[in-house]
């Protein structure tokens, strides 16, 4: 199975310039889609330790490096996300296993970087609650295209929301100890994607059982 534009995020930034010409750039090298898919789990893992071991420091300063590295890590893992299937598909560099590479990862980089904040904030059950209702989220996507519809990446929590909370807390959480606070803001980031990734798994639902009814 290669990648195909039926299973494909609409992204504006795709059509972007500057993601153009990354593209041209990795496309000129040895580097395939599938090891860039890997390495979006390496900056998912690195996110996911960065945000663990600064929710226990107390050190402002390391806490502060800790916090901007998991949020650029984030941000490295979705560029990941967007230029291995350019690089498969714009530059035709595509692979037979290209499709399991382009899901299994996003799985594994939800998992890294949810249950790292969860651990990270003393709340080790409510990173895999969210981790759980993320990869649903994926899941259902999916059931939906074995029943023959096409992708759903309707919100309100798809992947890209996920990161960009994330993202945002984190680099917030940098600015906590102004009114005594630790971890409070990813502890409601991560109440907001699980509860967000569970309305999320509801309306895709609703909608893959809506669309078979009128089929």
């Amino acid at each position: 199975m290669t990648r195909t534009d039926d299973n494909r995020r609409p992204l504006a930034s795709r059509q972007t310039g500057w993601a153009a010409a990354m593209t041209r750039r990795l496309a000129a090298t040895s580097i395939t889609p599938n090891q860039i898919s890997i390495a979006s789990m390496v900056f998912a893992a690195l996110a996911g330790a960065a945000f663990w071991v600064a929710g226990m420091s107390h050190d402002l300063f390391s806490r502060a490096l800790l916090l901007t590295a998991a949020a650029a890590c984030c941000q490295l893992r979705l560029l990941c996300n967007l230029f291995d299937g350019m690089v498969a598909v714009e530059a035709g560099k595509s692979a037979p296993d290209g499709g399991f590479w382009n899901e299994f990862p996003d799985r594994v980089s939800d998992l890294f970087i949810l249950a790292g904040i969860g651990y990270g904030i003393g709340s080790p059950a409510l990173g895999w609650a969210a981790v759980a209702l993320a990869i649903l989220t994926a899941y259902v996507r999916e059931l939906g295209r074995g029943c023959g519809l096409p992708a759903d990446f309707s919100g309100p929590m798809a992947k890209p929301q996920r990161m960009a909370l994330v993202t945002v807390a984190a680099l917030a959480s940098i600015l906590e100890p102004l009114w005594n606070g630790h971890n409070g803001l990813l502890l409601i980031a991560l109440w907001l994607v699980a509860l967000g990734s569970g309305l999320t798994v509801v309306r895709r639902s609703w909608r893959i059982v809506k669309a078979l009814r009128q089929s």
